[in-house]
């Protein structure tokens, strides 16, 4: 009975070891495909998803409101964040997750994470550029920095410069950035973070330290959102919401269609065709056989593609 157990113990602990094994705190490609399994679509070669571009360029004209209604319809109840501070809120920030995760300094573990990382992980410099350095074009760089405020920015121009240059995208992050005028100057650079200070980390274990890098590419959590590698950003309007990767498409397709239905009820209204009410409430047969025509009517002048309302006149019954 014993060499049965110490074989089952040992079985288990490899394969505990073979899903948590880290490449500077990265978990391994196995764990992650288990944890995204749900996702069915292309992926990176570390295993995180990958949402297509197109997907993403239309995820740009979605709003929190529409987002969040597909999302909580799915049962996933936690994916909203608001209460940022933010850089160019004029623009939309899109893009897929790359996660970092920071713990209040530690100098014994911030040595161990440094010996591994530059000696067999082949990472350079500081612990702050490392998940700079994993960036690719669509990507968004979402830190958890624990809110650290006085000594804890890790992202000043010059990061922010790095990660604009790498993603084309700017940034969520929990905690305070520093030289904010120079993050400005970034245009396209749109960023969520909790504060502003002008301090910066201090990473040196052997005499002062306050931020070590704990996670990359793991669950993070921003809030009260467990964020994915490879989860959607959508960042507009004062707030975030991070949206699964399998349910990227239908939220785009969704908010689409009630795009489109909004459109064409304002425009009846102000016709005085329908009445308010009747818009409000479920259409009649009749209003959904004007739609309809109005779709086809005006299908290369609307704000969706003309495949896209190609695809929803195809599905619908009048």
């Amino acid at each position: 009975m014993k060499i049965k157990f110490y074989r089952s113990f040992l079985l288990l602990s490899g394969l505990l070891l073979s899903y948590w094994s880290v490449s500077g705190q990265q978990i391994s490609k196995e764990y992650l495909l288990l944890l995204t399994r749900e996702w069915k679509g292309d992926r990176f070669e570390d295993g995180r998803p990958k949402v297509s571009d197109e997907i993403l360029e239309r995820m740009k004209l979605v709003t929190l409101e529409e987002a969040w209604a597909v999302c909580r319809n799915e049962g996933y109840n936690y994916q909203y964040e608001d209460g940022w501070m933010v850089i160019h809120p004029e623009h939309v920030l899109v893009g897929r997750a790359v996660t970092a995760t920071f713990m209040p300094g530690r100098p014994d573990v911030q040595r161990a994470i440094d010996d591994k990382g530059h000696n067999e992980d082949g990472r350079i410099k500081s612990q702050n550029a490392w998940p700079v350095a994993m960036l690719v074009q669509g990507d968004v760089y979402v830190g958890d920095n624990f809110e650290a405020h006085v000594d804890g920015p890790t992202i000043g121009d010059n990061v922010g410069n790095a990660i604009y240059t790498n993603s084309g995208n700017g940034i969520v992050y929990n905690g305070a950035i520093r030289d904010i005028n120079g993050l400005n100057e970034i245009e396209g650079f749109t960023a969520f973070v909790r504060s502003y200070h002008p301090s910066h980390h201090l990473n040196n274990p052997d005499r002062r330290l306050n931020t070590t890098l704990v996670g990359l590419n793991q669950p993070t959590r921003i809030g009260q959102v467990m964020v994915m590698p490879g989860d959607v950003v959508l960042g507009r309007d004062g707030g975030v919401i991070f949206i699964p990767p399998q349910l990227a498409e239908k939220v785009v397709t969704t908010s689409e269609v009630v795009r489109l239905r909004d459109m064409f009820g304002h425009q009846r209204i102000r016709e005085k065709k329908y009445s308010a009410a009747e818009i409000d409430n479920r259409w009649s047969d009749e209003i959904e056989k004007d739609f309809s025509q109005w779709l086809n009517e005006h299908i290369d002048e609307l704000p969706v593609a003309k495949e896209q309302i190609q695809k929803i006149l195809e599905s619908r019954t009048w």
